[in-house]
């Protein structure tokens, strides 16, 4: 499910390959912004996944890793 997220916002933010790692601080980084998270949450539903993006916060979502413990 990593790569997965990895995969998808490396779609979404135009990020280099490689330059998005498992512990990223996507907002700090710039990567991420509040579009691109809604973005990367319609693209989990596509892999069955379904998140509500008003119930969570920054600090939930911040790196793959949450995001990828949150899905599973």
């Amino acid at each position: 499910m990593l790569e997965n997220i990895i995969d998808i916002i490396t779609e979404i933010s135009g990020a280099d390959e490689g330059e998005i790692e498992a512990g990223t601080d996507l907002f700090e980084e710039g990567i991420l912004d509040s579009f691109g998270v809604v973005q990367l949450f319609v693209q989990l539903e596509s892999l069955g996944v379904r998140l509500d993006v008003a119930e969570y916060d920054r600090s939930q979502i911040s790196t793959p890793a949450k995001i990828a413990a949150l899905c599973e």
